[in-house]
């Protein structure tokens, strides 16, 4: 089934390029191997009880940082955790991460409203932050690991608990958890195309 669901997305993707060749081992052009990574991609919950490399993990914070941000401000602040206890008082406290299904190490993902925008415009950190964290979930399925966002903001609760756990400064906020390891599940990919949410120009 993934393979079909592949092909599909392949032969879409060399549709938008205007391209007809393909590679004979993927069925796409190397063009294209971003855009399979993007419509393959899925929440992997259940982990194998492997730690990630360092040169994985660096690989995944490099992605989060390649990402867009606001006037190129860059407010995010990435925090490891692969302590045992720490994460079994993640867990504990946002039941919401999955954490107890094997997972080895999670990177939760924060905004430094110090190094945000001024006024109005300081919110931008977490369309920032949200742009860091996906770079980070389609890096980890591109490179054969398995991630789930968790979400931590808006919810106040969340925001708090998690910050004394991690005991942060207060100009820093916590976006996210991204629990990442080796996958312990195969989720089918899902075809989320829905013309009917496209609309151009004032028409509906």
């Amino acid at each position: 089934m993934r393979n079909i669901i592949v092909a599909t997305l392949c032969i879409a993707a060399a549709a938008m390029a205007g391209c007809s060749q393909t590679d004979d081992t993927t069925g796409m052009k190397k063009s294209d191997e971003a855009i399979e990574a993007i419509m393959t991609r899925v929440s992997v919950r259940k982990f194998k009880a492997e730690k990630l490399s360092e040169a994985q993990m660096e690989t995944l914070l490099r992605a989060g940082m390649a990402a867009p941000s606001a006037v190129n401000k860059q407010p995010w602040e990435f925090v490891v955790v692969d302590d045992r206890t720490l994460l079994d008082s993640i867990q504990a406290a946002l039941p919401n991460t999955r954490i107890a299904d094997g997972c080895q190490q999670v990177i939760v993902v924060c905004g430094n409203e110090e190094k945000a925008l001024e006024g109005e415009s300081k919110a931008y950190w977490v369309q920032d932050c949200s742009a860091a964290t996906e770079n980070i979930l389609i890096a980890a399925h591109a490179i054969g690991l398995g991630a789930v966002w968790c979400g931590v903001t808006p919810i106040k609760e969340r925001m708090t608990k998690l910050a004394a756990l991690l005991k942060t400064p207060s100009y820093i906020k916590p976006l996210a958890v991204i629990c990442v390891g080796v996958p312990a599940e195969t989720p089918a990919v899902k075809d989320k195309w829905k013309p009917e949410n496209v609309h151009k120009n004032d028409k509906w």
